[in-house]
């Protein structure tokens, strides 16, 4: 029998990072989320738990993906300002630290920060993660107490930034607007830190700055000017809490569910 050979892939690998924490809502969100992405082929899932240990029932997802993924425990530390932050850096230090086993076969690498209750559509990973060569940015649905932030562009160049809040930051971007060439991440040690005086307490700003990115480097999708409408492939969702009756403390226990 002639031994097996390891096909090298073509596609850059999409290095997603979610942090999350437990809900009542975060199930359904983490399955929605990894609806989408077993449509997207190419995916390596890092996924960061704001707490001491790891949810069976989040890996059980995980599993489901059918993705290769990633799910470590890293609970905030005090002094960080919001959720995700500290999950994030972690995510990126352990993606520097093991970068042959996140990688395995693959030549090129796009990172992503994916929250895990936004919506996606897969030309989002296939048409322009997938295609970042530095950093790529796009349109955000339901951001920054607008219906769409994006870059604003000409002649195929990001010029400034239609946003409502914020729109003297460097980068006035969502997190969920845009993407970085896994070469540019491995070359600095930029984290997500305590604060961001540039960013007006967004993080966005201070991480690509500290990357050394400048406006001239980033690579615009989906916002081509001759275009009569742009699609809108991320949307910056928000699950509401349900409010619950009283139950009994067992009254859900034969389901999977999060209290």
């Amino acid at each position: 029998m002639a031994a097996k050979q390891t096909v090298t892939p073509v596609e850059p690998l999409i290095i997603i990072i979610t942090p999350t924490y437990k809900r009542p809502t975060r199930l359904a969100d983490m399955t929605r989320m990894s609806n989408t992405l077993r449509l997207v082929p190419h995916i390596h899932w890092i996924v960061i738990e704001d707490d001491n240990y790891t949810v069976p029932y989040v890996e059980d997802i995980l599993r489901r993906s059918t993705h290769i993924y990633t799910y470590v425990a890293a609970q905030t530390p005090a002094g960080y300002p919001k959720r995700g932050w500290y999950q994030r850096t972690t995510a990126l230090r352990m993606l520097r630290n093991n970068t042959q086993s996140v990688m395995r076969d693959y030549k090129e690498g796009v990172v992503y920060f994916g929250d895990d209750d936004n919506s996606y559509d897969t030309r989002l990973f296939t048409d322009y993660i997938r295609n970042v060569k530095k950093i790529g940015m796009w349109a955000v649905g339901l951001s920054g107490g607008s219906l769409v932030e994006s870059p604003k562009v000409v002649n195929r160049t990001v010029v400034g930034y239609k946003v409502k809040w914020g729109g003297k930051r460097k980068f006035a971007v969502d997190m969920a607007g845009f993407a970085i060439n896994l070469n540019i991440v491995l070359n600095t040690t930029a984290v997500f830190g305590k604060s961001c005086r540039s960013g007006f307490g967004a993080p966005e700003p201070c991480l690509l700055e500290d990357m050394g990115f400048s406006q001239t480097d980033i690579e615009p999708f989906g916002l081509d000017e001759d275009a009569a409408k742009h699609d809108v492939l991320v949307w910056h969702t928000r699950t509401t809490q349900p409010k619950f009756k009283k139950d009994p403390s067992d009254a859900y226990d034969e389901f999977v569910v999060e209290l």
